[in-house]
């Protein structure tokens, strides 16, 4: 039940599709405008990380450890294992006496390619907090030790830690189903209704109207920490990092072409979805879905067109096409 987003004309022919989704809820999560059926789930993936660290916040385990609003952007992160999200990493790990053999993914390197190479000429070899999820794992690890279970266990259905960020997941999404995967990192992952997702973003850019007065305190406390170092939760000039930068999102991206933003004074949830998997267009329709909602301001758009959302290169760097919207949003 997918619509066609946009086209990809190369040399002024038409060349490709790109299908999927694109939901937009106002303050009380009704929908105003979907392309797509908005009531199809879709897995949240890495979407999902600013909703499942709240629980870390809620249980106070950020203050009780001492962790810095810097280093506790990364539990919501999909970093790019730059020195500065290893650092914080490490530091989380430190503070709360957990260690990094306890992560059930395998080691692996940086994303972020000056990083892997500082990382061979050092002679290092791949670690498990490299791994863009290892914040979100240490999240988990928290949790999971806070409510009483085997923390070595905190990647398995059916522990505390799961019940927790499944309930945390509904509450914030407003939805009272999901169903669970598993992630690409080893954990669960949740798909929900496409206008869940949006509502969720919503929630996090209008915090009054989260349902639960912890998880309201929680998100707060996040949403502030994301907007003031928003290259923790990617990496400089990466879409999730350049989205943040603007004071009025809260965003964040998962795999296969799922992503999220709420705004804060047009007080709207946008969830949106590439069903091929690609993420190379997010840029191109989240700028036309900023400027339908007006809420592109140009410092913002500046930043988003380095990201080369509308013309596309081949390997010699020449410009060979464009994209098209085929959608018009009317509220």
């Amino acid at each position: 039940m997918y619509a066609p987003l946009l086209n990809e004309n190369r040399g002024g022919t038409f060349d490709l599709v790109r299908l999927g989704y694109i939901c937009i809820v106002d303050e009380h999560s009704r929908v105003l405008w979907s392309l797509g059926d908005p009531e199809d789930f879709v897995f949240y993936r890495s979407a999902s990380k600013p909703i499942q660290s709240l629980p870390v916040f809620e249980l106070g385990l950020d203050k009780q450890y001492g962790f810095t609003d810097e280093e506790s952007v990364v539990l919501s992160a999909s970093h790019d294992g730059m020195p500065c999200h290893v650092a914080a990493v490490e530091s989380i790990l430190k503070k709360s006496g957990l260690s990094e053999d306890m992560m059930c993914m395998k080691p692996t390197i940086p994303g972020d390619e000056k990083s892997n190479e500082d990382r061979i000429r050092a002679g290092l070899p791949p670690r498990k907090v490299y791994h863009n999820c290892s914040g979100k794992h240490c999240a988990l690890m928290l949790t999971q030790r806070a409510l009483g279970g085997e923390v070595r266990d905190y990647w398995k259905t059916g522990t505390p830690v799961h019940a927790r960020v499944e309930q945390t997941i509904k509450t914030v999404s407003e939805t009272d189903t999901v169903k669970i995967g598993v992630d690409g990192c080893g954990v669960p992952v949740f798909a929900v209704p496409v206008r869940s997702i949006a509502a969720a973003y919503k929630n996090l850019a209008c915090i009054d109207t989260i349902r639960d007065e912890s998880l309201r305190r929680a998100a707060a406390d996040n949403v502030r920490r994301i907007g003031r170092y928003p290259y923790m939760i990617r990496g400089a000039g990466i879409l999730c990092s350049v989205m943040n930068e603007d004071p009025n999102i809260i965003a964040k991206g998962g795999a296969n072409g799922v992503y999220g933003f709420g705004l804060k004074k047009q007080r709207l949830g946008v969830s949106l979805k590439l069903v091929d998997g690609t993420e190379s267009a997010w840029p191109f329709l989240i700028m036309e879905i900023l400027r339908a909602l007006g809420a592109l301001t140009p410092e913002h758009e500046a930043r988003l067109e380095k990201l080369h959302p509308k013309y596309f290169v081949n390997d010699n760097d020449l410009v060979v096409g464009e994209r098209e919207a085929l959608f018009h949003i009317s509220l």
